[in-house]
């Protein structure tokens, strides 16, 4: 089983001298594939026979004569597809596959803001089943949940933009038929978007949680010279497991080393109310209009500290929810404020501040997310903090 580590080199040739390029193996997996890194690209080497489907705009679509994947690294600065060598995606892939060695028509690739230094490979296994997941992610620019309003209206099939972006690519030593490996698609970004969902990742483009990034991509790769041949990669299946539970903590690790994003980096109230636009400027304005002295940087140093306090994540984190619940049109507006207005009142107490806020701190004018603010706000001021 793998988890991302670095395994002894197996008997892999060095590169030559002239290429001038540092190589460094990650993983060969028993069936034969070679995972390595090159200068800032991920390459998995394939065997010969193998099933891929890719969402690539090289030899994208389902093929069985692919001879590598890469995934790329873009250079610093660029921000769109006509920007890269080549003046679009696929000519630019094309041009990296030659300069890696391989033939352009037999290869296959994605593009990522994120550095290649922070993938995370997760190999799980059962019997004679092994799946491996390769992912590189952020999300922290273009994280988005599906429905968001779009960005751009594509007319000529010339514009792509390039962001944060989770790609994927997995590994499956069993013969799967095409729409199986469709199936694994789907299987596998269920399985990212499950893996968002845990860590609370904010939409930059809504108030919703991310689902993914707008540039997500991803390639399926089956081996037609196994003797294991499944049909279903449903999450009824052995094989649906097993690809859930790769991406899942492959999703995980890789955010966690590009972007730091952790289930305790996430246990902060300002990081749970981003989505709603609430940021340390917002609250020390709000702050800076009610009674007392006026003291922004002691005011933001508090805030920090009360803004990781579990008891307050908790209480945010039920808030939240039930803000949510209102847009998914679980809940009544009107009830879910009620029970939301319920609890900020008890935040002094949840909190064990000695002081009382003032009657009219909270209102029915106002959205729930703002009240919240409010009443955090004045709780900083008149120096809950303090009196720990």
């Amino acid at each position: 089983m793998h988890s991302g580590s670095r395994p002894k080199e197996k008997g892999e040739k060095p590169p030559k001298v002239e290429e001038e390029t540092a190589l460094q193996m990650l993983l060969e997996l028993p069936a034969g594939e070679k995972v390595y890194r090159q200068d800032c690209s991920i390459v998995v080497k394939l065997p010969a026979r193998r099933r891929t489907l890719t969402t690539s705009w090289l030899n994208g679509g389902y093929r069985e004569d692919l001879e590598c994947i890469i995934n790329n690294q873009i250079p610093r600065g660029v921000k769109k597809g006509e920007e890269l060598e080549g003046g679009d995606v696929s000519a630019y892939l094309s041009l990296l596959a030659a300069k890696l060695g391989f033939d352009p028509l037999k290869s296959t690739g994605m593009l990522t803001a994120a550095n290649m230094m922070n993938v995370a490979i997760v190999s799980k296994g059962f019997r004679g089943l092994e799946v491996t997941a390769i992912i590189t992610g952020g999300v922290e620019i273009n994280g988005g949940r599906v429905g968001d309003p779009a960005s751009y209206y594509q007319e000529n099939g010339s514009h792509f933009p390039l962001n944060g972006t989770i790609n994927a690519i997995i590994l499956i030593n069993a013969d799967l038929p095409e729409y199986t490996m469709s199936r694994v698609i789907m299987t596998a970004t269920e399985a990212k978007t499950a893996a968002l969902q845990e860590l609370m990742v904010p939409s930059r483009y809504s108030e919703g949680i991310a689902t993914g990034s707008g540039t997500d991509m991803i390639a399926v790769v089956s081996n037609m010279t196994s003797p294991l041949k499944l049909t279903d990669a449903g999450k009824h299946s052995k094989l649906g497991e097993l690809i859930g539970k790769c991406v899942i903590e492959a999703t995980k690790k890789a955010l966690e080393k590009q972007s730091e994003l952790t289930p305790i980096s996430q246990r902060n109230m300002l990081l749970r109310l981003e989505r709603f636009e609430v940021d340390e400027a917002y609250c020390w304005n709000v702050a800076s209009h009610m009674a007392g002295d006026n003291r922004k940087m002691r005011f933001l140093k508090d805030l920090r500290e009360l803004a990781v306090n579990p008891l307050l994540v908790a209480a945010t984190s039920a808030i939240t929810h039930l803000v949510d619940e209102v847009s998914w049109g679980l809940l009544p507006e009107t009830s879910a404020r009620e029970a939301a207005l319920a609890l900020i009142r008890q935040l002094p107490d949840i909190l064990q501040s000695n002081q009382k806020p003032p009657e009219n701190l909270l209102n029915d004018y106002d959205s729930i997310i703002d009240n919240l603010v409010y009443m955090t706000a004045w709780l900083v001021k008149n120096g809950i903090m303090g009196e720990k």
